[in-house]
């Protein structure tokens, strides 16, 4: 098994693709589950969907990513990227890896389960949220899934180790834009102008103080990675913008971080007599994993490790996870390279302790 998966692996990684132009990758993922008793599908641009009907009533699902990203690789592998400037920088060809190792093993046995299998390979997990079209699509709906699982390499924990953990896990996200209007003047008469560059920096530091507020216990953060102002040392800034990110697990935290926001703002624009405007993408939900299915999964499997603190990023798994419950993984590289790194990599043999992990879970989990 492991030298069909090794050869999934490189064979995607050589072809890396973005968002929902996926071509090369659909086929490829189509081509290997052609030759399985499986009923194949193409729900949305892209998409790839196979399905072991063992003719019970109710379906289990598990889900991996397809797209790669922008980025050019800096490896010496032989399998390197064929396209310059795209790169599999975040372990999406080891998932399609994984589940087509999965698939195969699925074949010879799945007709002995309690459930159906249903095998989601999604384009769009970076952008523009391709777990949300297919969820509209009604995919699971039409195959009466009850759960979903789904797995991300994870770099910064022990080579080959699985971990989750109960409820919170990836943060819901949102971009921020701030954009502040004032009004120039010459610094030696600063008092004619409304200085938009000193409003950003009292903006700034009013949110930060105003997120510290919040018990330790909430997760939530909100950050500013960019702030940009003036043209000139002597002359005051007549606009200041600034971009961060916002970002909790609860959606009432959310939405008062927000208002808390606005409200700030409206503060500022008394003090400084200044024009703010706020923008708020609108990302993903947060990542959050049933507890039940937590429990049965570590019954299941007791090497899986409980993860104590969340992660901060999101994950457009969510979206599944929103129609029904979900269970989200993270398996280990062990090597310590960020992802979205252009030296991204790893050992193949980590991908047959998600398959030995997936098949445990549909021959013994219980709904």
């Amino acid at each position: 098994m492991l030298e069909t998966v090794k050869k999934y692996r490189r064979d995607l990684h050589r072809i890396p693709e973005l968002e929902l132009d996926l071509p090369l990758t659909c086929k490829y993922v189509t081509r290997q589950l052609r030759g399985l008793h499986c009923q194949i599908e193409h729900p949305i641009e892209s998409s790839v969907v196979a399905f072991f009907d063992a003719k019970k009533e109710k379906t289990i699902a598990f889900r991996s990513d397809m797209d790669a990203l922008p980025v050019e690789e800096k490896t010496d592998v032989e399998f390197k990227s064929r396209f310059e400037g795209r790169m599999h920088a975040c372990g999406h060809d080891g998932h399609m890896a994984m589940l087509l190792g999965f698939a195969c093993q699925l074949d010879t046995f799945f007709e002995d389960l309690d459930y159906n299998v249903l095998l989601i390979f999604q384009p769009g997990e970076e952008s523009p949220g391709g777990a949300n079209l297919l969820c509209e699509s009604g995919l699971l709906e039409r195959y009466r899934v009850a759960c979903v699982f789904g797995t991300h390499l994870w770099p910064m924990i022990p080579e080959g180790q699985v971990a989750t953990r109960v409820n919170e896990l990836m943060a819901r996200s949102s971009e921020v834009n701030v954009t502040i209007e004032g009004k120039s003047s010459h610094v030696a008469k600063y008092k004619d102008g409304l200085d938009a560059m000193e409003a950003g920096a009292r903006y700034l530091l009013k949110c930060y103080e105003m997120e510290k507020m919040y018990h330790p216990d909430i997760y939530r953060l909100l950050r500013f990675g960019k702030m940009e102002s003036g043209n000139v040392r002597n002359v005051v800034a007549s606009r200041a913008r600034l971009e961060g990110t916002l970002r909790a697990f609860q959606d009432d935290i959310y939405w008062d971080l927000r208002k808390n926001m606005h409200h700030i703002a409206a503060y500022i624009e008394r003090k400084c007599q200044v024009k703010i405007e706020l923008e708020f993408s609108l990302g993903y939900p947060a990542v959050m994993n049933d507890p039940d299915l937590v429990k049965q999964v570590i019954d299941i499997e007791r090497s899986v490790h409980l993860l104590p603190e969340p992660e901060m990023i999101s994950e457009d798994f969510a979206y599944y996870q929103q129609e029904v419950p979900g269970v989200f993984f993270f398996l280990g590289t062990g090597t310590g390279i960020p992802l979205h790194n252009a030296c991204f990599d790893f050992d193949e043999k980590i991908l047959l302790k998600g398959i030995d992990l997936y098949t445990k879970i549909v021959k013994e989990l219980r709904l």
